[in-house]
């Protein structure tokens, strides 16, 4: 009865872990140890173990890192000069570095200016083909239509582009098929929200003049959208065709002339190239200004609405980055900006004597005083 109460109580214990202690029985004979490594052997044993371990951590580094020995040549085919396109192009860079790209040695620029002449991006897109770029980025309708007419393998990006599904650039927006993706601006929607708050900057204004060229299929399009907007305010409008930059002056006496209260100037590669010329003639003749892009109004223009273009270089940067990892423009849907901004130069509605209501203010995203 002991013995079998003994036997219980010990597989209770081994149960429960909570055995009392158990002698212990004789120890095994030791064996020798082995010798302990000299310092040097000992250094050595720990050198082999940290490189080992550094070099396990950096196998799947390498794997996301970007492909080594490779330069990639980027194309930029543009409306503006790099000086004058400063802000925009130091935005792509750093999109660029963002996405861990070292110019001068994973890419280079090749850049390419029509220099407000839109006659010469067919030769420049030609040119870039010539030079084996690995991808175009372009600005502009006409800039991305050249290229795609250059070349139906090399990759385009479009750092912006009025409507690219209508001006046939792409297939849709959603699948844009070919070898073209991008950005969009929605340059042609933003034209009748540029009447709109021009019109309530300056209620008085009755006669609004349209600084277009209308040899371009966007400012075409665009000035069809001032056209409903200002009849649908009151107002009534006056196209001033200019396609070349000996246009500009006589536009402008031709608008003081049939009494324009106000003008407002479509984007493209001749407006965006002469935009300083522009400024100095909407001050000289006292004529209240409104733009889609900020360096006019940085210049001495009145307003300007639209989307952040130096963003949209940003993000120009994340297709370039898609298709060097082999992403095919084709299947990258075209991106449309989601905010805008709107610029008002405080000092310039001064010079004009103007006094800009409270309401526009508080949606200015930015007030230069």
């Amino acid at each position: 009865m002991r013995n079998g109460g003994s036997r219980q109580n010990l597989e209770g214990w081994v149960r429960t872990k909570t055995a009392p202690p158990v002698p212990k029985a004789a120890s095994p004979p030791r064996r020798p140890r082995p010798p302990r490594p000299s310092p040097p052997e000992a250094a050595m044993n720990r050198r082999t173990f940290l490189c080992g371990s550094l070099l396990m951590l950096a196998v799947p580094l390498a794997a996301e890192a970007e492909p080594t020995g490779k330069v990639y040549r980027i194309g930029v085919l543009e409306t503006l000069s790099a000086t004058l396109n400063t802000s925009n192009l130091d935005a792509f860079r750093q999109g660029l570095r963002e996405l861990g790209y070292v110019e001068g040695q994973t890419f280079v620029i090749e850049y390419r200016s029509a220099d407000g002449r839109p006659e010469r991006f067919p030769g420049l897109a030609t040119e870039l083909v010539r030079l084996k770029v690995d991808l175009i980025v372009t600005r502009g309708t006409p800039a991305v239509l050249a290229a795609k007419k250059a070349t139906g393998s090399i990759p385009i990006v479009m750092a912006t582009s009025a409507d690219p599904a209508e001006f046939g650039v792409v297939s849709s927006l959603a699948h844009p098929g070919a070898n073209v993706t991008g950005l969009s601006t929605n340059a042609v929607e933003l034209a009748a929200k540029r009447v709109e708050l021009l019109k309530e900057a300056i209620p008085r204004i009755a006669r609004l003049a349209g600084l277009a060229n209308m040899s371009s299929p966007a400012s075409a399009s665009q000035w069809r959208q001032i056209e409903v907007a200002a009849r649908s305010l009151a107002l009534e409008p006056q196209l001033l065709d200019v396609r070349a930059t000996e246009d500009l002056a006589r536009a402008f006496d031709t608008a003081i002339k049939q009494h324009a209260d106000a003008i407002i100037v479509a984007n493209d590669t001749l407006t965006q190239t002469n935009f300083r010329g522009i400024v100095d003639l909407s001050a000289k003749h006292r004529l209240p200004s409104m733009f889609a892009s900020r360096e006019f109004v940085d210049a001495g223009g009145l307003m300007a609405y639209g989307p952040n273009f130096t963003d949209l270089y940003r993000r120009a940067a994340t297709y370039v980055d898609k298709i060097v990892k082999g992403a095919k423009p084709a299947d990258l849907p075209i991106e449309q900006p989601t905010t805008f901004v709107l610029v008002i130069n405080l000092k310039t509605a001064t010079t004009f004597g103007l006094t800009i209501p409270p309401s526009l203010m508080l949606q200015a995203s930015q007030v230069i005083e």
